[in-house]
This record gives structure tokens, C-alpha cells and sequence, in this order.
């Protein structure tokens, strides 16, 4: 049995906690003012680790929300991984020197790839994610408002062979609309990297959940990432926890 870990997802965005609909920085809704207190509530309910998003960082290219995301590495008992607004090997080096455990590049890998095969080499690839997130299977960066010329495959395979063992995967398409993830491409990015994916994307349902667990049976998909549906009661953490393990 494979077992997938589930990563409750925490958006941050003027110092609260937000979610997007189709990353769209016009359609967000706003689920909690602390994003620590929905850290602590997560972790309370069995959370081992926290998916932090700066979503202010992403589309401004700074470390906006670093103390949030610090004080959660550091007070809560979780592992941590944030994504957003990381542009410099010194922001990577800040996160993991300070509690968290594992830092999300995105646009920086698109852009720069030559120095995250750096960082890769520098940091490991367990303290490196790369964060491919695609529109019709091309890469999209900085906060999803511009897309690449180079497909998440492409992508995938060149940080693979440069030391990477991690990628989230995001389907911008289904992303915030609980119409269920994009399993095939998913399936695609596993056998065509060999890297751990966690599917990020369109979680709507504990049959989802089910779905994405029984995908892991066969490939290397590894993690699935969930937002809305816990801040919409879909379903609870705990349940979550539970459905992955049935698999």
C-alpha cells in the first residue's frame, strides 16, 4: 500500500487566508483573518504538514507574509513548505534556515533555470519543490498572470535530471472550482519525470481524494494538496486523513 500525504493548504493574501478561483486575484474569498490559527486548527486535527502559499509574494516577487510563515514553522508541530514570492537562492536560504522545511520555486524555475539547478545542488531536492502550475499543459508564472512557451513535461524532466525529487502540479483549469482534479495529466507528469507529484487542483470530494490515493498504487505520484473543500465543509481533515490510508 501506498500512502499519500495530504497537504491542507493555507493562502495568504493581505494578511488573511484566501482562496482563488481559477487564480484569479479579482474572485478570492476570504476563510480566516489568522493564517496561524488555521495552521493551529489543521495541526490540531492531525495535519503533518501545512501548504503555505504567499499569493501577495507570487504576483510582487518578495517574501510578503516570511514572519507568518515562520512563526508557523516554528511554534506549530507540522512541516512546512511555502510557495510564493521566492525570485533568489538568499529567499531559500532564509525559509530553511528559519524552520521550514521545504521551499516551493515556481516562476524562478521558469525563468532562471540554471540557478534553481543551483539551489537544487545547494540545498538537496528533499528541501526543494518545483511548482509547475499549467494552463493546457504549459507552464504558467508569476501568480499565473503570464504563461511560458515550455510545457510542465519539459520542465519536469530538466530539474529531474538536475537533482530535483519533488513537483506540484496544478492544473490552473480546475484549480478553486471543485470540479475534481486533472488526474491524467498527473499520471502523465509521473511516468514522464519519475518525480514525487502532489496534485494540486479541483479537490472537491473524499472521492477525490480516494481517486488520487489509488493513482499512487501505480505511479509516483506521492501528495495531494486541498483548500476549498476543507474551508467549504466538503469534508474535514480527518476525514481526509482517513480516505488516503483506505487505499
Amino acid at each position: 500500500m501506498t500512502s499519500i500525504q495530504v497537504y491542507p493548504a493555507i493562502d495568504m493574501k493581505g494578511g488573511k487566508c484566501v482562496r482563488l478561483y481559477q487564480g484569479d486575484y479579482e474572485q478570492e474569498t476570504i476563510y480566516g483573518d489568522s493564517p496561524f490559527d488555521m495552521a493551529k486548527k489543521f495541526a490540531d486535527e492531525g495535519a503533518t504538514w501545512i501548504h503555505l502559499v504567499d499569493l501577495d509574494g507570487a504576483k510582487d516577487g518578495e517574501k510578503i507574509h516570511a514572519n507568518e510563515v515562520i512563526r508557523i514553522a516554528k511554534e506549530l508541530p507540522v512541516s512546512v513548505q511555502i510557495g510564493g514570492g521566492i525570485r533568489s537562492k538568499e529567499d531559500v536560504s532564509y525559509y530553511l534556515n528559519n524552520g521550514v522545511t521545504r521551499v516551493i520555486i515556481g516562476s524562478l524555475a521558469i525563468s532562471e533555470p540554471e540557478l534553481v539547478a543551483q539551489i537544487l545542488e545547494e540545498f538537496g531536492g528533499d528541501r526543494i519543490v518545483i511548482g509547475l502550475d499549467a494552463k493546457d499543459g504549459m507552464v504558467a508564472t508569476h501568480g499565473w498572470l503570464e504563461t511560458s512557451s515550455q510545457s510542465a513535461i519539459e520542465v519536469g524532466q530538466y530539474f529531474a535530471s538536475k537533482g530535483a525529487k519533488h513537483v506540484i502540479f496544478t492544473d490552473i483549469a480546475t484549480d478553486g472550482t471543485l470540479q475534481g482534479p486533472n488526474l491524467e495529466a498527473n499520471k502523465e507528469l509521473a511516468e514522464a519525470t519519475g518525480l514525487s507529484v502532489i496534485v494540486s487542483g479541483g479537490i472537491s470530494s473524499l472521492e477525490d481524494l480516494g481517486e488520487v490515493a489509488k493513482l499512487a498504487k501505480d505511479t509516483t505520484v506521492r501528495g495531494v494538496i486541498t483548500g476549498k473543500a476543507l474551508y467549504n465543509n466538503r469534508f474535514t481533515l480527518t476525514e481526509a486523513l482517513q480516505e488516503v490510508t483506505k487505499w
